[in-house]
């Protein structure tokens, strides 16, 4: 997590940090971000050895509870660029209502399709930011 943070300082620097006439500099905020993990990263570091405990920090059970969202969450990362991200959002959605909370079907398609929809209206059509768009999009001409 200190290695994000110290990336996260660089690369704010690198775009700046301070003040300009319209406002903070796009890399103000994840500066002061950046600074905050590192100082906590720290934190953790000096007290974990401080306390002399050489238990594990989790059990099996816990790791594998961990690891239900972290190698879907690198699955969807993985394939965006493929999909595009409103696709890869609402298989993620779905996968996660179905398979973690056994939410029923049509709840589970209602929102893993509504919230991509949101997505798309907010981004791409209120705030003018286009998100990576796979295959679908080019189909629906979006």
């Amino acid at each position: 997590m200190a290695m994000l943070g110290i990336i996260a300082v660089i690369g704010s620097l690198q775009v700046g940090i301070g003040w300009g006439a319209e406002g903070p500099k796009s890399g103000f905020f994840p500066f002061w971000i950046g600074l905050i993990v590192v100082a906590s990263s720290l934190y953790n570091l000096v007290r974990a050895y401080s306390h002399g405990s050489r238990k594990l920090f989790a059990s099996w059970f816990e790791l594998t509870q961990v690891l239900k969202v972290v190698v879907p969450l690198t699955i969807y990362v993985g394939v965006i660029p493929w999909t595009g991200i409103y696709l890869a959002s609402a298989l993620l959605i779905a996968g996660f209502m179905r398979w973690i909370g056994r939410y029923g079907w049509l709840l589970t398609l209602t929102i893993s399709i509504a919230l991509p929809v949101l997505t798309y209206a907010t981004f791409e059509m209120w705030f003018l930011v286009p998100l990576p768009k796979g295959p679908i999009e080019e189909l629906l001409g979006l």
